[in-house]
């Protein structure tokens, strides 16, 4: 029988954040190849030779060449197992991303070595060092020319308020980048650049510092130049402290290039050394030990028709302790009902394979017909909940046109759907008609009103257009029900129901919505729904 704390050893579950544009996909990539995941790269640069990355398996995703979803890409390497959970870059999908990184143990955050810290990533940033996730730093692009490393190293530093230390060091030769140092290994990897646009590993040479063949490879002018940053840093650098990587306190930052393959491997390995098993699990019952024997795990995503042919539905589980095995029963803690757990899947983004067991920090798939929710909890260890999955407001509104009004019954299904993955929230202008004569979508950012509709036409055949509402300032209210009709009745205010009934407010524009906050005290107002 397996061993559950050799199995929890073994495990690595990680998030990679980013600001859009930063690579994020192709390192994701270039992991996958390290990994043995995949045998040829699809790099996202290679969209002309019919070449997609792993990750971008949704079409919108791949005809556009953006990530619109969290995808979970699971792998062993050098005796781990991985769990890598490709997250949206996109700020419109922040929802998706949160949710993720609280199903994750450790985050890579990718910076471009031109632009370092950007908006998204700093958001990101903030939403691990609240949660005291460890963060990893991997500067990426570095075959661009870009900031000086250590200008680069100590912005950081200024901008997130996080030490860094630097695990590896970018080597350039006549304006080329040609390899990495990595100092906590005392070893020099130079890499040749094939003709493959990185498709495959990159070729590699590592020796010691101070081998005297190393001054005749890299020529003196380039050997000095990295004796004195290295030097440079041994003095005024943080030093090494893995207790303040695990306490989310130091991160260790890493350069390279995702395009060419230059430096992956080298983070791959110390990151894999560094990065914390999975951790203890906050509970309503307390901390859950992931050693524990009894099964307990979380629901932090639903996605349906990753099968277009089988209409499934697939709810994705963070294993947070005990051996998740088909068959066994638990208590769906929402609500006080048994459940039998079905056969789990592993997964490469769309590609999923069935497994007879998982161990805690595994993510795993559980086919499910309407059952499970965003935020569940499963449970062989009584009625515990683990909480923090966050919930967003939406922050724009507009009204579902049909094309062809015979195609409601769809509709509603598509939308019913697309509410349950927490990719749109829908409303009614009446409580009692849920499927009202024109349905009104909410979303947390604008672009996935576009994946909506796409995903209504190649999901559901259903064609619509949307028509914007001007009020965007939501606010949920409760109360006595003529008191709440009476506050939505004000001019500028907009009634809605959400799809359970609970009654949304609308206003204009935000002097509105304070006016309203500071007057009105016979009903209470909420952000998300009560």
């Amino acid at each position: 029988m397996h061993d559950i704390q050799t199995a929890v050893r073994r495990r690595r579950t990680f998030a990679i954040i980013s600001h859009p544009d930063a690579g994020k996909t192709t390192l994701t990539e270039k992991l996958l190849l390290y990994g043995g995941a995949i045998h040829l790269a699809g790099s996202v640069k290679a969209r002309r030779a019919q070449r997609h990355a792993t990750s971008d398996w949704m079409k919108l995703e791949q005809e556009r060449g953006i990530s619109v979803t969290s995808s979970v890409m699971q792998f062993e390497y050098e005796g781990f197992q991985i769990n890598l959970l490709d997250t949206p870059g996109h700020e419109d999908f922040s929802e998706d991303t949160y949710r993720t990184l609280v199903a994750a143990d450790s985050a890579v955050m990718l910076l471009d070595n031109r632009r370092g810290v950007e908006e998204r990533t700093r958001q990101l940033f903030a939403v691990c060092k609240r949660r005291r996730t460890p963060i990893f730093t991997f500067v990426n692009k570095c075959d661009r020319a870009g900031t000086d490393p250590l200008r680069l190293v100590s912005d950081v530093e200024a901008d997130l308020g996080i030490a860094c230390y630097a695990a590896s060091w970018p080597i350039h030769r006549d304006g080329a980048f040609v390899g990495v140092y990595d100092r906590r290994h005392g070893r020099v990897h130079l890499f040749a650049r094939g003709e493959d646009h990185g498709a495959t590993r990159a070729a590699e040479q590592a020796l010691a510092l101070d081998d005297p063949a190393l001054h005749t490879l890299l020529g003196a002018p380039t050997h000095e130049q990295l004796a004195h940053d290295l030097a440079l840093l041994d003095e005024a650098g943080h030093p090494f402290d893995a207790g303040a990587i695990l306490a989310g306190d130091l991160t260790p930052v890493y350069f390279g290039s995702a395009l060419t393959n230059f430096g992956v491997e080298p983070f791959l390995r110390d990151f894999l050394q560094l990065a914390p098993a999975p951790t203890p699990r906050e509970s309503t019952a307390g901390l859950v030990e992931p050693t524990s024997d009894a099964f307990t795990g979380f629901v932090f995503k639903i996605q349906a028709n990753m099968d277009p042919r089988h209409r499934d539905r697939v709810a994705f589980v963070r294993v947070c302790s005990g051996r998740y095995e088909a068959g066994m029963e638990v208590m769906h803690v929402r609500t006080r009902k048994p459940f039998r757990l079905a056969a789990p899947q592993q997964f490469l983004a769309r590609e999923r394979v069935a497994v007879d067991v998982a161990w805690p920090g595994d993510v795993v798939g559980v086919m499910d017909r309407g059952t499970l929710r965003i935020g569940d909890t499963l449970s062989a260890a009584g009625p515990i909940e683990f909480s923090g999955i966050p919930r967003f407001p939406p922050e724009h509104f507009a009204r579902v046109v049909l094309t062809d009004p015979m195609r409601r019954k769809q509709l509603d299904a598509g939308l019913r759907q697309l509410t349950e993955e927490g990719a749109a929230q829908v409303f009614f202008t009446s409580a009692t008609e849920t499927t009202g004569p024109t349905p009104i979508v909410g979303a947390v950012g604008l672009l996935q009103f576009d994946v909506m509709l796409h995903r209504l036409q190649h999901e559901y055949g259903v064609t619509a257009r949307l028509e914007r509402i001007s009020a965007r300032y939501p606010r949920w209210i409760t109360g006595p029900k003529a008191e709440v009709e009476r506050v939505a009745t004000e001019r500028g205010r907009t009634l809605l129901y959400d799809a359970s009934g609970a009654p949304l407010l609308l206003f204009e524009d935000e002097w509105a919505l304070r006016w309203t906050l500071e007057r009105e005290r016979g009903v209470q107002f909420h952000e998300v729904a009560p």
